[in-house]
């Protein structure tokens, strides 16, 4: 991903990367730390000036130190871990208000796995009273989708079923690994070695 990461900072019109592994606070404390160092190292050695924003919890999304950093940010990166408990903490919070700024002035919001999921319309998530469904709604940037990476390494009827439940109206866009979709609005492109299927209209 190193060129396709390359791409984004520069589109950023920046260098400060700010990489926040919220996704992965559910998988142990550790994972979190092993997401930032990851992000961090990748980004400096493409010559960004990145930090890690531990916001792994609403109180850490509420926290003015970390609003800042994103505030000051040209590119924020999303980890992965589970789209559920990433959106129920980002969602109405302080941060992910700040993330939305870095957007509104120019700026490139990124996320591979759980942190591409939430930006499409809706999520698989647990079924719980009063919901019943299996989708939950996410924040919609790319409005009316399902996101779904890793799409060449899921099963195929397991991909298949997903097109059949989706949310109605909904469509599915399948990204493969080492590929990403990049863009706003109807201007889209796909970079990488694999496919996106069913990109947005």
């Amino acid at each position: 991903m190193r060129g396709i990461d390359a791409d984004l900072l520069r589109r950023s019109g920046g260098r400060r990367v700010v990489i926040l592994p919220t996704a992965s606070a559910p998988d142990g404390a550790e994972v979190p730390e092993r997401w930032a160092t990851m992000g961090v190292e990748h980004f400096n050695a493409l010559g960004a000036q990145a930090e890690a924003v531990m916001a792994v919890d609403r109180d850490g999304c509420e926290a003015s130190t970390n609003v800042e950093a994103v505030r000051r940010a040209d590119l924020v990166y999303f980890s992965g871990g589970k789209p559920d408990y990433l959106l129920e903490t980002l969602r109405d919070t302080t941060l992910w208000k700040a993330v939305l700024g870095v957007l509104d002035r120019g700026g490139v919001l990124a996320g591979c796995s759980a942190g591409a999921m939430i930006l499409g319309g809706w999520v698989p998530g647990r079924s719980s009273m009063p919901r019943l469904s299996f989708w939950q709604p996410a924040f919609g940037l790319v409005p009316g989708t399902v996101i779904l990476p890793h799409f060449d390494e899921i099963p195929f009827l397991l991909t298949g079923l997903l097109r059949v439940l989706r949310p109605r109206g909904s469509r599915l866009i399948g990204i493969d690994a080492g590929t990403a979709l990049i863009g706003r609005g109807t201007e889209w492109e796909v970079q990488g070695i694999g496919r996106v299927i069913g990109r947005p209209a």
